[in-house]
């Protein structure tokens, strides 16, 4: 069952990229796709992508050299979409603060930068998991995405949660995904590439891969189709019960104090930038 091109791997190959391609159509045909285009448009194109990986994997007109240089491509593409749809969820968190929005977008460059030297370093040094070329840069440049990625990820859930920036459930979701994705990537290379592993070990670790891609994806799933519980409360019976209970505070809000904070810090900011 555990084997390579086995009937669940082919599942975890097939299904994840199949579900992530009608996600994608959902949030066209729901108007979901205007609001949030760069993740529609990861979600329809890296899923295609991934369907036309695992066909260059199986059809034996296809040579790996062949094979690998598709994964190439695919790889490009679905890097330069996922940090798109990740600036499209940095936006749309922070667009209602002005000033805020400004600075996190310059935190967020010089993290970046950093971040791609990083992850350069990493790449340099690394001795890569294979002796051939073109499948050891493949996983290298695999390897630095998914640093980038995860390093901007946490840098902006760092930075909504010292501003105490409610998160809409659009934006946080499309951020849980891509995170635990690269985590899980991250740490199985980690193991991969320094504790020399048997072929079957490294096949074991290309399933939870896989694997968890398929949470991801339905992480996404969950996110983006299921609306949020509405936890408003009875109605106070009289006027004491009235004065002596709070509002009911709506998933992924901030309290009053929260957004007259918020709003402050906004001012202080505009005021800072214009002198």
């Amino acid at each position: 069952m555990l084997q390579a091109h086995s009937f669940f791997w082919n599942y975890l190959w097939i299904s994840p990229n199949a579900y992530l391609l009608l996600l994608g159509i959902l949030l066209i045909f729901k108007g979901i796709g205007r609001q949030r285009p760069a993740f529609a448009t990861f979600a329809v194109l890296s899923s295609l992508g991934g369907l036309c990986l695992y066909a260059a994997d199986v059809l034996p007109s296809v040579s790996p050299v062949n094979f690998w240089r598709v994964d190439w491509i695919t790889l490009s593409l679905e890097s330069i979409l996922k940090f798109a749809a990740i600036g499209e969820a940095f936006s749309r968190l922070f667009n209602r603060y002005s000033s805020i929005s400004k600075l996190g977008k310059y935190l967020v460059s010089a993290v970046g930068a950093i971040l791609v030297f990083v992850a350069t370093m990493l790449a340099a040094f690394s001795s890569g998991d294979s002796t051939v070329r073109l499948i050891s840069g493949v996983h290298l440049l695999d390897l630095t995405v998914f640093a980038i990625e995860c390093g901007l990820i946490l840098f902006i859930y760092a930075l909504a949660a010292y501003f105490r920036i409610p998160w809409d459930r659009h934006s946080f979701g499309t951020l849980l995904g891509f995170g635990v994705s690269s985590c899980v990537y991250l740490a199985t290379s980690a193991i991969v590439t320094n504790a020399n592993p048997s072929a079957y070990q490294r096949t074991l670790f290309d399933f939870s891969s896989m694997a968890t891609y398929h949470v991801t994806v339905l992480i996404w799933f969950y996110f983006f189709l299921v609306p949020g519980k509405n936890r408003d409360k009875k109605p106070p019976k009289d006027d004491s019960d009235r004065r002596n209970s709070n509002p009911p505070a709506s998933p992924g809000s901030g309290s009053k104090e929260d957004e007259a904070s918020l709003q402050e810090w906004n001012r202080e900011l505009e005021r800072l930038i214009h002198q």
